[in-house]
């Protein structure tokens, strides 16, 4: 066959999908739509490496340079300090910045250097600040707003960011020392059991696209028959009469693309005002990877004709009809395991083959293989819906009506649910992944949140500025009790001895009883006690050992380094004989403190050298913004100071970056697979006008016919949801004995099933409007 006549029936068919009045334009409309959706959701997942990429080319070129040493101030150097905070779970970042000099450098997306006092903001800050939710906020940030940072200052559209100048900066209690802006630290290779749930994850989550690409093109499959049937009465042969068809859906594909390339333009567009899992993107940041975009352009098209031509394999074409109307042979099961087999056979080898400690696997074969099972598990699902179909009977008239038509057509049935099939299975040994794995990801922090939720430590000039920060914390809203201590150092008195590189230090805590029971077991406790805590335990002999060294009971100790101090005589601190050695505590931190411990009248704490005021705060859960009003009382005593929330466990950032990233996908997942259910109904309904218009003539009930759609969408989503909690918990079975771990929870699969029911109650829902239309007496008339 030339390559003149290929063309030629190809161009024929494109004919037929863009003529044919009203009804062809619907079918073709409705194809391209679908093949639309699926091309646009590729697009954003070929542009997701590159707006990755960007958002960290954004966060180097703002970060202040630190690959070399600013030691003395010049016209250029500036000195900086982070000042991020959090506002009602929202991160907002913050860079103080102070000029030593009258040209220091720009940062970027700023017209200027703010001056002490004034702030430029994010257009998403100046949001927040300007409406009633900011006002807390407005408290806690007292800079006048002078202008807003441009792009280049930001990592995506939403960011809550602002840039501050201050006078407040020293050596003491700064960042660092700067003169330009943009640095990179080389990134660390991802560890192996991400990089496998990285691999999985594409192709769970592309898979459906692919699948849905498939199916879109067959839209209008029954009319299409009738066409050709038409064409071989007029003189076209078989051979050509499936060209047509393939021309068909080639034309629906190229019009796909462009429908997908306009959703794509979209979407992009409106990329900096919708915010997934707290990922949101500049439009010009989400542009496809020129490669990938290229393969999606040419594998829609080929894909289309091919899948036509696949499907029209077992069809036989004649002057008269179509024999698809009849009874169709039973499917094969043979070849479907044979995928599945196929999969499991290129798995099986790997298992125990990937170790926390690598940062390399077998991609393609991992890929390969989760994708063999996957598409085998697809094709399992129309002989399943065959097998269990056919023999039902009676039963409810609705009943009857949805089981016969899906008697009739299993294979259109089933092929409206592959895609959730193959999500619904990827999501199951994902989420079994994601169970097994987050215990290497997630360390526990051994804090205590009942005991406190909120920690800080506030630099104070004397005793007195120490006293002032913990009575004002005490006194802030929403604060039932604060742990406060005023912290220092105490040293052994005298010169460092032989083998001494200097003078052995430990700590000193002056509080009251009920604060130093947090931190030490006391046996008893009033005012005017002393305790030498030590840590104690296998890790604790050289910290017991500087303790023993410099605060024994009865000991002399310098409140002052005594190799630093000059003028006057070494102030020094004598330990009561009466002081009791006692056992540390773990603190709300979930740490040891050690060295010693007074309550205030053993000691004046205006003598200690540099005090520091140590807080840890319980808060009450039902006082709204409790943590903010502390934050805001902190930010006040000084802006410098940073407020730490306690949590059970610290979670891998490589983890979270790739778990949002997962999450993302997954949710435009399966908002695809809605979209191309209901899109998929729509079709078939629209291709039954006649036959529901038919049964009203002859008096069916309406409802009748909307719980007859209900079952219709119901049996093959059931069935398709228990062959993908199969397949997913074998899958996830044989990718966790790949990575040497063991099932956390079989029973992880009960959220998917309940996404499942409710998609076909929303399916259902949306598609009775276009049903109620339907059933109407105009749908018998004939042109």
């Amino acid at each position: 066959m030339s390559v003149r006549s290929w063309t030629r029936d190809l161009a024929f068919g494109a004919r037929f999908a863009v003529t044919g009045g009203r009804g062809g334009w619907l079918r073709t409309a409705l194809t391209a739509t679908g093949i639309g959706l699926g091309v646009a959701l590729l697009l954003v997942a070929a542009s997701m490496p590159d707006m990755l990429f960007q958002r960290e080319v954004r966060e180097a070129a703002r970060s202040v340079d630190a690959s070399e040493q600013v030691e003395r101030p010049g016209p250029e150097t500036f000195l900086y300090a982070d000042q991020s905070t959090l506002y009602r779970g929202d991160t907002i970042t913050g860079l103080l910045l102070q000029p030593d000099g009258g040209s220091p450098a720009l940062p970027p997306g700023a017209a200027k250097v703010p001056a002490p006092g004034q702030m430029l903001v994010s257009p998403a800050l100046r949001e927040l600040l300007d409406s009633a939710d900011g006002a807390l906020l407005r408290e806690r940030l007292p800079y006048e707003v002078i202008g807003t940072l441009g792009e280049a200052g930001l990592i995506g559209p939403a960011e809550l960011r602002y840039v501050a100048g201050t006078d407040i900066l020293t050596t003491d209690n700064h960042d660092g020392r700067g003169k330009r802006y943009g640095w990179s630290v080389p990134g660390e290779p991802m560890n192996a059991f991400l990089l496998l749930l990285v691999v999985i994850a594409c192709v769970v989550l592309l898979l459906p696209v692919l699948v849905f690409v498939a199916t879109a093109v067959r839209f209008g499959g029954e009319q299409r028959d009738r066409r050709l049937a038409a064409l071989r009465l007029v003189g076209a042969d078989t051979a050509m009469t499936r060209r047509i068809a393939a021309g068909e859906s080639l034309a629906g594909a190229l019009l796909g693309l462009a429908v997908g390339a306009g959703f794509f333009a979209a979407a992009r567009q409106l990329a900096g005002t919708v915010q997934i899992w707290d990922v949101n993107a500049f439009p010009s940041d989400v542009s496809p990877v020129p490669w990938l975009a290229a393969v999606i352009v040419a594998a829609v098209p080929v894909s289309a004709v091919l899948v036509s031509l696949f499907a029209l394999r077992g069809v036989a074409i004649e002057p008269l009809g179509v024999v698809r109307t009849a009874t169709p042979k039973p499917r094969r099961l043979i070849w479907r395991l044979l995928l599945v087999t196929a999969g499991a056979a290129v798995l099986v080898p790997a298992v125990g083959g990937v170790e926390v400690s690598g940062t390399e696997i077998d991609t393609v074969g991992i890929a390969s293989g989760a994708t063999l099972a996957l598409i085998g598990l697809t094709t399992l699902l129309p002989w399943v819906v065959e097998a269990l179909v056919k023999p039902l009977r009676g039963g409810p008239v609705a009943w009857q009506l949805a089981t016969r038509r899906l008697q009739l057509s299993s294979g259109t049935a089933a092929r409206t649910v592959s895609g959730i099939v193959v999500a619904a299975a990827g999501a199951i040994a994902l989420q079994m992944l994601f169970q097994a794995m987050q215990n290497d990801f997630m360390r526990p922090t051994n804090m205590d949140t009942a005991r406190a939720q909120l920690e800080t430590r506030v630099d104070a000039r004397s005793a007195d500025d120490a006293h002032r920060a913990i009575d004002a914390l005490s006194r802030t809203k929403g604060v039932t009790s604060v742990v406060g201590t005023i912290e220092s150092n105490v040293w052994r008195p005298g010169p460092p001895e032989k083998g001494e590189d200097f003078a052995p230090i430990t700590s000193i805590a002056v509080g009251d009883c009920s604060s130093l029971k947090e931190f030490a077991r006391l046996p008893s406790c009033t005012d005017g006690d002393v305790f030498v805590v030590l840590a104690h335990g296998k890790d604790a002999a050289p910290d017991d050992a500087w303790v023993a060294r410099t605060a024994k009971p009865g000991a002399r100790v310098a409140l002052r380094d005594p190799q630093t101090h000059k003028g006057g005589a070494l102030p020094t601190w004598r330990i009561p004989e009466s002081a009791r050695t006692v056992d540390a505590r773990l603190d709300p931190m979930g740490q040891v403190r050690f060295g010693v411990m007074a309550t205030p009248k053993a000691i004046d704490a205006a003598r200690l050298d540099s005090p520091e005021a140590g807080a840890m705060i319980r808060v009450d859960p039902a006082v709204p913004d409790a943590a903010e009003h502390v934050r805001n009382t902190v930010a006040a005593l000084d802006p410098l100071t940073r407020v730490q929330t306690l949590q059970d466990f610290e979670r891998d950032a490589q983890f979270s970056s790739v778990r949002t990233g997962i999450m993302v996908g997954a949710t435009l997942t399966m908002l695809l697979v809605s979209v191309s259910l209901l899109v998929t109904t729509l079709e078939q309904l629209r291709e039954r006008k006649r036959l529901l218009s038919s049964l009203v003539a002859f008096g069916t009930r309406r409802s009748t016919l909307g719980w007859s759609v209900l079952w219709q969408t119901a049996v093959p989503i059931v069935l398709g949801l228990a062959l993908a909690v199969a397949g997913g918990l074998a899958l996830g079975l044989v990718l966790l004995r790949m990575i040497g771990k063991r099932v956390e929870d079989w029973w992880v699969f009960l959220p998917v099933v309940g996404v499942g029911a409710a998609l076909i109650a929303l399916v259902t829902a949306l598609s009775l409007p276009l049903l109620w239309r339907l059933m109407r007496a105009d749908g018998l008339r004939t042109e």
